[in-house]
């Protein structure tokens, strides 16, 4: 059996960033929502404190600690969420100058993500109103050549580069997106092959591009349509950021509950996984939840609700490292398995703490979840 790399999803927001600093003020960061997390009711576990501190990312010092840990617990690669818009890149410098620039990123593959939907005010977001878009996530397709060319220059020309089957992974969060911002998906499909041209012209080899499968569910419906689009624009393979919390058969799950239970919460992901096999011709990739918790990107001051608005949706509570560690187990079942088409397999995240999903050691399960990943997949490269 070959052995399956197990990538952490990376969010960069821990790092002060000039537009943050337009939006939010001086020296601005997200961990001053995490601070200011509070607990909105019974049950749930707020805030929740790092243990290594509120560092900064952007530090090449910070990211040798993260990339040394993550290697010792048997984490393959950070797969970072990479924000550029038609003015130019947002939360960058995480990248750039924190793991790039730390002396150890060699020990460890990564490969970006482009997160192409809009930026919106979160830090925090009122109850009463959609939040507003601060930055739309629209690009031209002008715009979508000079982002990728930056990131054929700067990320996939690197050793350590992720390479799935021997190709080039690069995942764009929302294709659909694009269909709508562009009028068409021919202009996607050839904006999509122009860029495999571009990457075998820089002598990378091919290419396997990725989308978030959730987002082409949402638009067609009916599998035919879905796996229709996705193999005319050329998509590869698929991937999940998180879990879903409602639209299912569970009993357990309440459509509208405000709290859903973490051990319901991996019986629902798992479930989800064989779902979407069964949906898209294309391989989807595998993927684990540590928890879901956005209300620390909310008022603090209001009361919180599940109004089905992000981020005021529902808390996943209860969250444990057993039911994360039997989460892994019937991961590392299923990769193993003859029919998973797969080349990789995710955890979500390695450290979105406003989002409740962290790998990232706190001070109540201290390393716990990484530890989790170390007894059920070995230490890195003993897979």
């Amino acid at each position: 059996m070959h052995k399956i790399p197990l990538y952490a999803y990376y969010f960069p927001n821990w790092h002060v960033d000039g537009r943050n600093e337009k939006w939010h003020g001086k020296n601005w960061t997200e961990w001053e929502a995490v601070k200011c997390a509070r607990p909105r009711f019974e049950g749930h576990e707020q805030p929740n404190v790092p243990l290594w501190g509120y560092e900064d990312e952007a530090d090449p010092l910070v990211m040798e600690k993260k990339i040394a840990a993550a290697k010792e617990y048997g984490v393959d690669g950070f797969i970072f969420d990479a924000y550029c818009f038609d003015d130019g890149p947002y939360r960058a410098r995480c990248l750039d100058e924190g793991f790039l620039g730390a002396k150890n990123n060699a020990d460890l593959q990564f490969a970006v993500m482009w997160c192409n939907h809009d930026s919106i005010y979160a830090h925090p977001a009122p109850r009463f109103m959609q939040p507003p878009v601060l930055k739309s996530g629209k690009v031209s397709e002008e715009d979508f050549v000079r982002i990728t060319d930056g990131f054929i220059r700067d990320y996939f020309s690197r050793p350590n580069y992720i390479r799935a089957a021997g190709k080039i992974l690069f995942i764009i969060y929302n294709i659909v997106r694009l269909c709508r911002d562009w009028g068409s998906a021919e202009r996607v499909r050839a904006a999509l092959t122009g860029l495999r041209e571009r990457i075998r012209a820089a002598g990378l080899g091919e290419t396997m591009l990725g989308c978030h499968v959730p987002d082409v569910i949402g638009a067609f419906g009916d599998r035919k349509s879905a796996n229709d689009f996705l193999r005319y624009v050329g998509i590869d393979e698929g991937v999940r950021y998180w879990w879903p919390t409602r639209h299912c058969d569970d009993a357990r799950f309440e459509e509208y509950a405000l709290k859903v239970d973490y051990s319901v919460y991996v019986d629902r992901g798992l479930d989800r996984f064989r779902a979407d096999r069964e949906f898209f011709d294309i391989p989807v990739n595998i993927d684990v939840c540590c928890g879901l918790d956005n209300s620390p990107r909310t008022i603090q001051s209001e009361t919180y609700e599940n109004l089905e608005c992000y981020p005021w949706g529902p808390v996943v509570v209860g969250r444990n490292v057993g039911d994360f560690r039997r989460a892994l187990t019937e991961t590392k079942k299923i990769v193993q398995s003859a029919d998973y088409r797969g080349h990789f397999i995710t955890i979500n995240s390695w450290n979105e703490w406003t989002e409740g999903n962290y790998l990232e050691p706190d001070t109540k399960y201290g390393y716990g979840f990484l530890q989790a990943i170390r007894d059920v997949f070995g230490k890195g490269g003993d897979k």
